[in-house]
Parts: C-alpha cells; sequence; structure tokens
C-alpha cells in the first residue's frame, strides 16, 4: 500500500473515515498551501452477500430457509498527503460474517504515516507507521475490498474468513522498497508489529473453553516481489513469525503460547484476456508451554491453489478454481486425528478440498455482481461460530454465493 510521488500505485490509496477528524485538524496548519486539500481523496465501499449450503453453515444459517444475508462489508477511507514526502492514510471497515449485529461494530482497518524516504524514477523507498496491511500472498492488503477479489471468497486455504484477524494487520513499523529494473520491478517489505489475535483465533484453538484471555506478542513478517515485464509475470515469497500468549484465569491451568510460522509462494502469469494465479504455502503452527499436555501441539500444515480467470465480452470474467487445505501434511485424511479424540471430532474437519465456479459482471466502474458454485469435500476451514459442533458437520456440502458491491 505504498504511493510514489512521481509513480501514483495501480491500486486506490485507501484510508478511513476515522481518520478523517485528524487529517482536517492537520490541514490548517498548512492553509497557505492551496495544494493540501488537493490531495484529500475519501472513497468507500458496499458488499451485500447472499450465501446458501445444502449442508453446514457458511456466515450465518445458510443452509436453513433462503440461505443467510449475514455477509455485509462496509468500509470508507481517507488518505491526505500534508508533504510530498508524507502520506496519512486510514481506513475504517464494518464487517459481519455471521454472528450477530454487534460483529459488525466498525473497527480501525489500517491507520498510518506514510513516510517516503527516496522516491524517484529509479527506487522508492520508505517506512510506515501506525495499523498496517500485511504483505501475505497476493491479496491480503485488499482482501475486504470486492472489486480487488477475483471471486466472492477467496481461496481458503491460503485466506482464512475462520481466522482473519490473525493475517489481517499488524500495529508497528512496516520499512518497503521498490527498485525499477530494465525488465519489472523487484518490491520488498518488512513489517514488525502485534497482529490482531481475535476471538476467532481463541475459537479455532478452542481456547475459548478456558477463562483467559489470548494476547498478541511482537511478531515480524516479509514479502519480496517481482513484477515482469509490466505484471506479465509476478512472483512473491512471503513468510511470517508470529506469537500470541495465553494468559490464564483457568483454575489448575498455566499459561500457554501460540506461534505461527508460514510461508508462502506465488506466482501468476497474466495475458491480454485470461490470468493463471497458483499459491503454495506451509504453516507450521502449534500451542506449547500448558501444564496440560492435551492443549499443547506442533503441526505442519499444507495449503495450495491453482486458479484460472478469464475476461470476455468487455466487463464479464469468469473463473475456475481447485484449492486444498491440509491442516497437517503428517495425517492429510485426519484419520489419525480423529482417533486420537476417540471419535468425538470427525477426520473431515482437518482437510477441505474445494471446486469453485465464479462469475463476474462490472455493469458501470463502481457497480459488481458475482456469483459462484463451491463444491467441497471436507470442513476443514468452515468457520467455528458457525457450526459449533464439529460432530454435527457433514463431509460433503455445496455452496452458491451472490454477491453485489458498490463503490464510490
Amino acid at each position: 500500500m505504498t504511493v510514489s510521488k512521481s509513480f501514483r500505485s495501480s491500486e486506490p490509496r485507501r484510508a478511513l473515515m476515522l481518520g478523517a477528524g485528524l487529517m482536517a485538524a492537520m490541514a490548517p496548519a498548512y492553509g497557505g498551501d492551496g495544494d493540501v486539500l488537493d490531495t484529500l481523496q475519501l472513497h468507500g465501499f458496499l458488499s451485500q452477500a447472499l450465501v446458501v449450503t445444502d449442508d453446514n453453515d457458511f456466515f450465518g444459517p445458510s443452509s436453513e430457509g433462503g440461505g443467510s444475508l449475514k455477509f455485509t462489508e462496509i468500509g470508507a477511507n481517507v488518505s491526505l498527503r500534508p508533504h510530498e514526502d508524507v502520506l496519512i492514510a486510514a481506513q475504517v471497515l464494518s464487517r459481519r460474517a455471521g454472528g450477530d449485529a454487534s460483529d459488525a461494530s466498525p473497527e480501525l482497518d489500517y491507520g498510518l504515516i506514510d513516510y517516503q524516504i527516496q522516491s524517484n524514477q529509479q527506487r522508492n523507498f520508505g517506512v510506515q507507521l501506525g495499523r498496517f496491511k500485511n504483505p501475505f500472498g497476493f491479496y491480503n492488503q485488499t482482501r475486504d475490498v470486492a472489486f480487488t477479489r477475483p471471486s466472492v471468497l477467496l481461496p481458503q486455504s491460503i485466506y482464512f474468513d475462520r481466522t482473519r484477524s490473525l493475517a489481517l494487520s499488524a500495529d508497528g513499523v512496516l520499512t518497503y522498497f521498490e527498485e525499477r529494473l530494465s525488465n519489472g520491478t523487484l518490491r520488498f517489505q518488512a513489517g514488525v508489529g502485534q497482529v490482531q489475535a481475535g476471538d476467532d483465533l481463541r475459537r479455532t484453538l478452542r481456547l475459548d473453553r478456558f477463562a483467559g484471555d489470548l494476547e498478541p506478542e511482537t511478531s515480524a513478517i516479509g514479502q519480496l516481489r517481482y513484477e515482469h515485464d509490466g505484471g506479465r509475470i509476478v512472483a512473491a515469497l512471503g513468510t511470517a513469525e508470529v506469537g500470541a500468549h495465553f494468559d490464564s484465569r483457568q483454575p489448575g491451568l498455566t499459561d500457554g503460547d501460540f506461534y505461527f510460522r508460514p510461508w508462502i509462494l506465488s506466482l501468476q502469469y497474466n495475458a491480454g484476456l485470461w490470468s493463471l494465479t497458483g499459491e503454495y504455502a506451509l504453516r507450521e503452527s502449534g500451542l506449547e508451554n500448558f501444564n496440560d499436555p492435551r492443549l499443547n501441539f506442533d503441526t505442519i500444515g499444507e495449503s495450495w491453489y491453482l486458479q484460472y480467470t478469464r475476461r470476455f465480452l468487455d466487463d464479464w470474467q469468469w473463473l475456475i478454481r481447485y484449492d486444498s487445505l491440509v491442516s497437517n501434511r503428517d495425517d492429510p485424511d485426519g484419520k489419525e486425528f480423529e482417533a486420537s479424540v476417540s471419535g468425538a471430532i470427525p477426520a473431515h474437519t482437518q482437510f477441505a478440498k474445494d471446486i469453485t465456479l465464479g462469475l463476474q459482471w462490472t455493469p458501470h466502474p463502481r457497480v459488481l455482481v458475482s456469483g459462484e458454485y463451491h463444491h467441497v469435500d471436507g470442513t476443514g476451514w468452515l468457520p467455528i461460530q458457525d457450526n459449533p459442533d464439529p460432530a454435527d458437520t457433514e463431509r460433503y456440502w455445496n455452496m452458491l454465493l451472490f454477491q453485489l458491491s458498490l463503490r464510490f
């Protein structure tokens, strides 16, 4: 989410209404400069989806009646450049994905000060301070803006919605470097800060059964990205070291620690009318230091997807994707896990294989209509809040999603 003084990013600069007050307060200090307020930009977006499943629930009671309308995204952003080397940007996001109305309370998605130390025709180098979006894969930094997604849902094996807070953003400092080469552009981002260890992570780790708080610790993330021939070929490699501490208030249970260490390789080829995208991730994660050995674990999960998109008739695009998630690569079918819990949790909760067909129509630059079909084997990425008892889930299930998105 960097913006060069000389070369504007191809993605819109996004920021928050929450930051508008700060920027308005700053404006008088630069009142003598008539160009400052000319840099003020306000944008927003709204998406509403209908989710229908035959079995299991996704983002609300989708398997009941006519489906669920509990998937709504509303965002507003603002940016201002008080100096040619400084950008202030922020975005507020209200997102409901199942749950009740209180889950849609507006939150700070990102809010930062971007200082460009160097920016010219050869390179761009700077630092961001505040809450920044994590450079994870191809889509994480813009994942909540429907117009930047190839489908209603991003590949769930890489971009988890059931633990989205962990990957979404961090509070700290992010440095970025961009070097323009003869045939391409090399970009590097690295950040240090505290991630957002929300209730979704506690539920997934099943620590919500115990009294206590899951507090994020200082974590690090980095990504190296190369774009060749104007973006015809794009490759990226990213990694992170993420941690959180569980401060137990449960009698008889000591404190414990959570760790997450992913590696993700991203590749994309863009032709005139079609794109082929693939991403592969290894994810080491676990809990340690609890005095109850049943809570401690260490696993390496494996995720990947392959996606083909085709553009036609100027404003239409269709998609086909295969998406695979394995929670433990040493137990890909989950049988050993099921045996370890005496059958209380089915094996199919440890993997998910998803075939997706999607269609998008953009009748106006500010309007996007999307629909897609998922056939899924496994429930490895089902939201736990929608399916609290894994024993009640079905291994094979189907899902339809329809979404209307607007932006200004």
